[in-house]
């Protein structure tokens, strides 16, 4: 896809996550590698309300290439993980609400109870907090994605790495949709998990699919 294509592809997903409710107003931001540079959404940007000047070009030091606007304040993060994970071609840093409200109490996304998510995340770990922009954020966080597809933001949200954008969007939505269950569960007394040979199973699963 050429530049503009991908631009177009970041304003379609960024307003589904707003007509999801999974980044209100001015939160979150979204990234898909360029050649060897980064396209990301600009600071204090509504990702449901984005036009093509509210998307920056920037290079692998975070250095701005082209745009007007000053790259999110998460652009030192989204270098990191995509020097870390080649595999990882967008990301997706939301506050999601669901998501959100494991973040802030900065319990992990580990229960074994829906196979999708076994398949999809394994688990999805908690970082330390660290002030939103800071290198101290980074250092928190990028270290997860050595095992992990996706890890929740102690009292901020969480960010998702994915192949391509229409994957984080789906790993995203995916990630929102276990958070509400899990929640809900606790209405009829709490989930049951997998057992031990079902999680096996579904992990073979994966292998053989080069998840």
């Amino acid at each position: 896809m050429n530049k503009n294509d991908i631009k177009k592809e970041i304003i379609k997903y960024g307003k589904l996550l707003g007509e999801k409710n999974l980044s209100p107003a001015t939160s979150g931001n979204i990234s898909v590698r360029f050649e060897d540079n980064v396209l990301i959404t600009a600071s204090g940007t509504c990702l449901y309300d984005l036009s093509e000047n509210d998307i920056v070009l920037m290079d692998k030091n975070s250095i701005l290439i082209e745009g007007d606007k000053k790259p999110s304040s998460e652009k030192n993060l989204h270098n990191a993980i995509y020097a870390m994970r080649p595999d990882i071609n967008a990301i997706f840093h939301c506050h999601s609400p669901y998501t959100s409200v494991f973040a802030v109490c900065h319990k992990p996304l580990s229960k074994p109870i829906i196979s999708e998510n076994v398949f999809y995340f394994g688990e999805i770990p908690v970082a330390d907090y660290a002030l939103p922009g800071s290198e101290k954020l980074v250092e928190n966080i990028a270290k997860y994605f050595a095992k992990h597809n996706a890890v929740l933001l102690a009292n901020h949200g969480i960010v998702i790495g994915a192949k391509d954008i229409k994957n984080a969007f789906y790993l995203t939505e995916t990630a929102e949709v276990y958070a509400q269950i899990y929640l809900n569960s606790f209405l009829l007394g709490g989930a049951k998990d997998l057992s031990h040979e079902d999680i096996e199973e579904i992990y073979e699963l994966r292998s053989k699919q080069g998840n």
